[in-house]
């Protein structure tokens, strides 16, 4: 597997909600990535692709809501989502895409 198409599986989507649009005034963006990506992974992933220098990536596993789908109970999947800091002056704009 190459390099760039690596980087692509290490940052999967964007999330944007309120939440994140409040802390995109602090120089943050949020990412979905897979349970397995490491730190240093997202950061070399978002570095490579968005052409930005990052300060700091912190990460959270977010556990599966257990929902009811007619009737019978059913589990969401569990995801992580990385909050990656940019340097100052360096932005990305997310409704682009890549």
């Amino acid at each position: 597997m190459s390099i760039a198409a690596r980087h692509y599986d290490t940052v999967t989507a964007p999330i944007i909600t309120e939440k994140t649009t409040i802390v995109a005034e602090n120089n943050q963006v949020v990412f979905e990535v897979p349970l397995s990506s490491s730190k240093p992974e997202i950061k070399e992933a978002i570095e490579q692709l968005f052409k930005v220098s990052v300060t700091a990536v912190n990460t959270v596993r977010v556990k599966g809501k257990t929902k009811r789908f007619r009737g019978r109970p059913g589990k969401r999947n569990d995801i992580k989502k990385a909050y990656v800091t940019l340097k100052d002056g360096d932005s990305i704009d997310i409704a682009t895409g890549l």
